[in-house]
């Protein structure tokens, strides 16, 4: 069964059924309850996670602590494995990420809040989690699951700063462009939580993160903004962020005032490599874009594609990422290079937006759509399919997990009056997209592993 509602969706039947086992391939290979499963071996005298053994024996109370898109799966697996040895248990995920079926988790508090934008629920549940931590022992084990979104979901503001400066904040930020690295580097300083501060309220317990990465290159400080690793960023590389985008005008009074604070070095620093809290810190990689990319390069050769992984670090604003999409598409249409035709190309990562518009959209559905003008502008249009896709099926602020574009894309909203250069130029790629039928639909697919690109050239 595929995970993508196509009912409305115009393309050919023979390039959809193509197309769409391999999408299916690399959403099921990083399915978050079996990742979890896969990373966990249970027995009765403890677990065993890649060549580490835990000892039930070594502990009093056994405790387990989830947030992110992927929250509610991790923890369902975990909770499996466990079973009457968790004590207490919190999952903080996004509205609509909890579980997909009516279920009993015993002993664990399931609670929705906002993402990109954190809101009071996420404040509340954060405080939940921060008196839960700060209550455990040097004999206790703490579990806990990050996934994407981690970092909006655990909002718990530094003295000082309320959760409407953050919200400004954080709307300032995904605004400007600045890449998940700047965004959570300024996080991790506005924070009682991230970057490291997790872990220190945890300490002295033992520790044990399981990470579904949606960062390029699993960057353990930057996944979540890094609540239970050592952090290497320092209120100097925040203040040059703020000055990089020009933002130092238009922060809350209350958010530059403390990060000029810690800047003047009144207030710590988020804990550094070397600190002690991390002796019993433990953390595992359980899933990440590669896995995906690769089910998905093993799925398009069977479907009878030349197949090739190009990328799993692309980076860029996502219109010009849109351009050389097109570009490596006409390469293979020419050249027949790098690979011979039919030819699925994949590349993984994630894109900038710099909002210029008003409009509704999100970085994949905006790819689709520069894709689509410039396809337009080319004799090869019809031969080549360009597709992108959040995997955790929520492109930006909207209901689509993405776009396509092919050489009928901005055909069809001529035939509807609507104007695709104007409705890129507005930022309006999910209005455009979805009236024409290329707007991808999922619902929530509670992973997420980055963007998926694919460049079908079809014969």
């Amino acid at each position: 069964m595929t995970h993508f509602d196509v009912r409305s969706l115009h393309l050919e039947m023979e390039r959809r059924n193509r197309i769409f086992p391999i999408l299916d391939a690399a959403l099921d290979a990083v399915d978050p309850f079996q990742a979890v499963s896969k990373a966990i071996h249970w027995d009765e005298d403890g677990f065993q996670i890649r060549e580490r053994f835990y000892r039930w024996d070594d502990y009093q109370r056994v405790f387990l602590l989830a947030f992110g898109k992927a929250a509610t799966p991790m923890a369902q697996a975990v909770a499996h494995g466990l079973g009457p040895r968790l004590e207490q248990g919190l999952v903080i995920t996004k509205y609509g990420h909890g579980p997909s079926a009516p279920t009993t988790l015993e002993h664990i508090e399931i609670i929705e809040a906002g993402h990109p934008i954190p809101d009071a629920m996420g404040v509340a549940a954060a405080q939940r989690a921060a008196n839960m931590l700060r209550a455990l022992t040097a004999q206790d084990l703490l579990i806990t699951l990050i996934s994407g979104g981690g970092s909006a979901l655990l909002t718990l503001p530094a003295a000082n700063i309320s959760l409407n400066d953050l919200q400004q904040t954080t709307d300032l930020l995904l605004a400007c462009g600045a890449n998940i690295h700047e965004i959570n580097t300024i996080r991790k300083h506005l924070s009682q939580v991230k970057g490291a501060q997790l872990a220190r309220l945890a300490h002295p317990a033992s520790t044990i993160s399981l990470i579904l990465s949606d960062v390029i290159g699993n960057p353990l400080d930057v996944i979540a903004s890094g609540p239970t690793v050592p952090d290497p960023t320092t209120w100097e590389d925040a203040w040059k962020i703020v000055k990089k985008y020009h933002l130092t005008d238009q922060l809350p009074d209350s958010v530059s005032q403390y990060l000029k604070a810690g800047l003047a070095g009144l207030l710590p620093d988020t804990p550094k490599p070397g600190d002690p809290i991390f002796e019993k810190v433990q953390t595992h990689i359980v899933g990440d874009n590669a896995l995906a990319a690769e089910a998905a390069l093993q799925t398009a050769i069977s479907q009878g594609f030349h197949a090739m992984i190009l990328t799993t670090f692309l980076q860029g604003e996502a219109r010009e990422v849109a351009q050389m999409l097109v570009s490596l598409g006409r390469e293979v249409v020419a050249h027949n290079r790098p690979l011979a035709q039919p030819a699925c190309l994949i590349l993984g990562g994630e894109t900038t937006v710099t909002l210029r518009g008003e409009g509704k959209g999100g970085r994949n559905q905006e790819i689709a759509l520069a894709a689509a003008i410039s396809l337009a502008q080319i004799p090869e249009r019809d031969k080549l399919v360009i597709l992108s896709l959040a995997t955790d099926g929520t492109d930006g602020p909207t209901d689509a997990a993405g776009g396509i574009a092919d050489g009928t894309t901005v055909k069809r909203g001529l035939a509807l009056g609507l104007d695709a250069e104007a409705y890129l130029a507005n930022n309006d790629s999910y209005h455009y997209l979805q009236a024409i039928g290329h707007a991808l639909f999922t619902g929530p697919t509670r992973t997420n592993v980055n963007d998926l690109m694919f460049i079908f050239i079809f014969e």
